[in-house]
């Protein structure tokens, strides 16, 4: 493809259908991409080295991309928003990074349990029946609110791996679950799911208990989470267990 000018030192290139390069005498000096949630939402993105290869990356991303576009910012990151908002995005929503104790001394959730529900631990979980509690869930909210305060990673077609999940079982089936991740510097809770038709049992917090308890048991003092800053029942359930803010993302969007 041939690059176009917008600068006498910047080149932009589309070097793929999702993927443009800033080139600097022929150095790479920003990139910029796409990627399209299960709702159909368009997010893009560009890492750039100096603020006049971001300029000539979204000009030439604006101009090739239907509206509506989002992109996710960290809130502290007073330059980079500026420079989106700059390019006409604003603001949809906040989303509230929160740390968690896991001391169920702490949280108070050693007691915690629904009844007649059992958890099964990390690992344990059958993958048939979890992916089609997963399939549930997706329906429930494609059918619901939709996908647009759901977090990044919920993905269309996810590979499960068992060894992420806890799993709350009633009656011998799937009814809520839990996915952590553990590979980042402090374990992350990436999604917390009940069936729509065994919400307001306590099973969210039973599978909280669960994890929290597990994660303190081997060591690991804090968990983190991400909680939108209009689930209000979340919120509540992440402070009132002693969850603290530690950052916030915010969703722009250009309409």
């Amino acid at each position: 493809m041939n690059p176009v000018e917008f600068s006498h030192t910047v080149l932009i290139s589309r070097v793929a259908p999702r993927q443009w390069h800033a080139l600097e005498d022929d150095l790479v000096v920003g990139r910029g991409e796409t990627s399209t949630r299960p709702d159909g939402r368009i997010f893009v993105s560009i890492d750039a080295w100096h603020g006049a290869a971001f300029d000539a990356l979204v000009e030439a991303m604006l101009a090739a991309l239907p509206r509506p576009l989002h992109t996710v910012v960290d809130e502290a990151d007073l330059d980079l928003t500026a420079q989106w908002q700059r390019a006409g995005f604003t603001t949809r929503r906040r989303e509230w990074e929160y740390v968690v104790p896991t001391d169920p001394h702490v949280t108070g959730l050693d007691s915690a349990l629904s009844p007649g529900v059992t958890i099964q631990a990390f690992g344990s979980a059958q993958e048939a029946p979890l992916r089609a509690l997963d399939r549930m869930i997706r329906d429930e909210v494609e059918a619901g609110q939709g996908w647009q305060d759901m977090p990044a990673e919920v993905l269309t077609t996810p590979v499960l791996d068992p060894s992420r999940y806890a799993v709350a079982a009633l009656a011998g089936q799937y009814v809520g679950l839990l996915r952590v991740a553990t590979v980042t510097r402090r374990p992350r809770i990436g999604l917390i799911a009940v069936r729509a038709d065994h919400q307001r049992r306590g099973i969210a917090r039973a599978l909280l208990a669960h994890t929290l308890g597990a994660l303190h048991h081997i060591g690991r003092e804090t968990a983190s989470a991400e909680v939108t800053e209009s689930n209000v029942a979340a919120t509540a359930l992440f402070e009132r267990i002693g969850g603290l803010r530690a950052a916030s993302s915010l969703e722009l969007v250009l309409r």
